[in-house]
């Protein structure tokens, strides 16, 4: 049921909460924008910590130094959910604000988040992922992220109209809402977000959409790391869509079909050889690479570079993730779903 948030004051404190794991070249700037929200509530900063192999740990040790809003705790196994669950148990505001070492609020990010809280009575709200990228690399990526042809066009992605969902990206929530909930399910090491905003819905509460909050994100920097993410995010699609397929639409579907058929093709067309058959073989393939180029031209304005790498990039995102939904799907990976997903 929605929520009376006049019980938690005009300005309700707020908690920051952010997963940590080999972040030291991004984590300083995430840290920043909180410390720039422009909302006049309390505020904290919690910092899951988890094994890094980089110097995250030494760069928070300074920010913590440098600000008594910033503290740290442990996270020994450095999973997301079990770090933004260890990071929430160890705050104490009323409305928890869920951040991600990648992203940067922007100034108002908070304050609006709030407003829309308390204008709205629900139990969380979210809004864009706006990808952002440096190199033409990852320009690409931030291409494919908000594009139709990339991630499906889901309004945390693409933007669209205010109104109840079925996940956001991120997420700013009642405490009261998110402990009754359980917090994160530390069994899903991806796709966490999603299955909490599952139960907040399945108890009756509410996810409520706004596209005036977009949040600025800085994609993977490698064709190694962008199909590491996507595999193991598709892997985790998966096991959701089995566990609960009532709650999982037809664009989940899509890329797994995908490369099932393409693969298909491309054997068939194997074992015809010269015959007839091989044409026949061929067409689904031949039909994927034609939307992929096709495609490209929709990021002319983003430069050549940025074009032909979406031809890498396109394709890394669809069959990393239909591959791995597929294994989700059928349980045959989860051991290396442990270790690919944070």
């Amino acid at each position: 049921m929605p929520h009376d948030l006049r019980d938690l004051g005009e300005l309700p404190g707020v908690s920051y909460v952010m997963p940590v794991l080999n972040e030291a070249a991004h984590v300083e700037a995430a840290v920043a924008s909180l410390l720039a929200q422009d909302y006049r509530g309390p505020a904290e900063v919690v910092l899951a910590l988890g094994p890094s192999t980089d110097d995250t740990d030494e760069v928070v040790a300074r920010l913590a130094a440098s600000d008594a809003r910033i503290v740290s705790v442990r996270n020994p196994d450095g999973s997301t959910p079990a770090g933004l669950n260890r990071a929430i148990r160890a705050s104490s505001n009323p409305v928890v604000v869920r951040v991600d070492a990648h992203s940067i609020l922007p100034p108002d990010y908070t304050r609006l988040a709030v407003e829309t809280l308390r204008r709205t009575g629900a139990d969380n709200v979210g809004g864009v992922m706006d990808a952002r990228g440096e190199t033409p690399f990852e320009r690409a990526v931030a291409f494919a992220y908000g594009s139709r042809v990339g991630l499906g066009g889901t309004r945390h992605h693409t933007g669209g109209k205010e109104g109840p969902a079925e996940t956001v990206y991120l997420g700013v929530f009642r405490r009261d809402s998110l402990e009754a909930a359980g917090l994160f399910d530390e069994g899903f090491k991806r796709g966490q977000d999603w299955e909490l905003n599952r139960r907040l819905r399945t108890r009756g509460g509410t996810v409520w959409f706004t596209p005036q909050l977009r949040v600025g994100y800085r994609p993977r920097a490698s064709v190694v790391d962008l199909a590491r993410q996507f595999f193991s995010t598709g892997v985790w699609r998966g096991e959701l869509a089995r566990r609960f397929p009532a709650n999982n639409g037809v664009r989940y579907w899509v890329p797994p079909v995908v490369v099932v058929l393409v693969v298909l093709g491309l054997v068939a067309g194997a074992l015809a050889g010269l015959s007839p058959w091989l044409l026949l073989g061929l067409i689904v393939p031949a039909g994927y690479l034609l939307v992929v180029l096709a495609s490209t031209l929709l990021a002319r304005d983003r430069g050549l570079r940025t074009m032909a790498w979406l031809v890498v990039v396109l394709p890394v995102i669809h069959f990393c993730w239909g591959t791995g939904f597929i294994l989700g799907f059928l349980k045959l990976t989860r051991n290396l779903a442990e270790f690919t997903g944070r």
